[in-house]
């Protein structure tokens, strides 16, 4: 496989035609070796529009969602930023890149190793690592310009929104499979907050947030 041309594919053939025309996510994606951070049995699939199998049921996103998301959140380059599920670190890598500092929390210790010992090896060094999980002892205690959820929600909670500083804007994907709605919150001082639906997707739900009991007559 000729790599360099499977990444341009990728850029030219996949994310372009979904709207990412931002020219700092577009130029991070094609600097941020992606292969690199794919499991070696999927090798072949580093480039490809969908998602990749990850430890644990977990995946990393298709390119096209990890770029829209990118997007999305307009990350400045003097931004902190808290990453609610590191997976594979390619995301955690572009956070990183795009912004001055990343707080990455993953719930299972292997996969928040192996992403450190890839980040380190590409010499990125603003990111802190936490294994814990988020939605009972993670160690949350400040607020940032952005937040990226890497997970699903059944329902959408705000209970993220409090970490948002005013005009800080969150990431986040909720509803039920096949379908599911990306949105964007903004946090506004002194008026809430306001969400914006960006796209549909699908993915694998947030650890320990259970969907709400249906009822049948």
């Amino acid at each position: 496989m000729n790599i360099e041309q499977a990444r341009f594919n990728m850029i030219e053939q996949q994310i372009r035609p979904w709207d990412v025309l931002d020219i700092d996510v577009l130029k991070v994606i094609e600097e941020t070796p992606r292969e690199l951070f794919v499991p070696a049995k999927h090798q072949k699939l580093a480039f490809s529009d969908l998602e990749i199998p990850l430890a644990h049921h977990q995946v990393m996103m298709e390119p096209k969602v990890e770029a829209r998301m990118l997007q999305a959140l307009q990350i400045q380059a003097n931004d902190t930023i808290l990453e609610i599920g590191t997976g594979s670190g390619f995301v955690t890598a572009c956070l990183a890149k795009l912004g001055k500092h990343v707080d990455t929390i993953e719930y299972f210790e292997d996969l928040s190793r192996n992403a450190q010992k890839i980040l380190h090896q590409q010499g990125i060094n603003n990111i802190s690592f936490e294994v814990s999980d988020v939605l009972k002892n993670a160690s949350l205690s400040k607020q940032y310009d952005v937040i990226a959820v890497t997970a699903s929600m059944p329902v959408y909670s705000d209970q993220f929104e409090k970490y948002l500083t005013n005009n800080g804007r969150l990431f986040v994907i909720d509803g039920k499979a096949p379908v599911m709605q990306a949105k964007l919150v903004t946090r506004k001082e002194n008026y809430g907050s306001t969400i914006t639906n960006l796209f549909e997707t699908n993915l694998p739900a947030l650890i320990g947030m259970q969907a709400p009991q249906e009822f049948e007559l």
